[in-house]
């Protein structure tokens, strides 16, 4: 194999494994859509295939490379659609837009802080909010998450 292959094959690979760790999330292709073949088993070939796919199309000049622009569309693109079922779930007028009153609607502040208080002495000192924080970025940062 060429030395200058390496860079694709390196970035389909990390396109693979992240559609791999979207589709764990619930997100990006099922199995179904990977398994090409229909046999009940994903090859090689076809994460390879579905990691190429993936990759052309976040590739908008057809160059064969990732610049920063079109990873910057890939990710706005990706915002926009969270957003735009963000307001679908929690939009209860209908209105297209989110009012403070409809988000606190679906906030429960008082169960929040009672997990956060965990002496439940009715305050959160500062250990129980450092905790807190800790664990909300330990979940964002998991494999899960990704």
């Amino acid at each position: 194999m060429k030395p200058s292959a390496y860079p694709m094959i390196i970035a389909a690979t990390a396109v693979a494994v992240t559609a791999v760790s979207a589709q764990a999330r619930g997100q990006g292709p099922d199995f179904a859509t990977l398994d090409q073949d229909g046999n009940g088993v994903l090859t090689r070939e076809e994460m390879q295939a579905a990691a190429q796919a993936r990759f052309d199309r976040i590739d908008q000049n057809g160059n064969g490379q990732l610049s920063q622009a079109e990873i910057e569309a890939q990710s706005t693109s990706r915002a926009a659609r969270r957003a735009e079922r963000m307001i679908a779930r929690l939009d209860s007028n209908g209105d297209g837009q989110l009012s403070a009153q409809e988000l606190a609607e679906r906030r429960d502040t008082a169960r929040a802080f009672d997990r956060i208080d965990r002496d439940n002495s009715g305050t959160i000192t500062q250990a129980e909010f450092d905790l807190a924080r800790q664990k909300m970025r330990d979940r964002r940062n998991s494999p899960e998450s990704d």
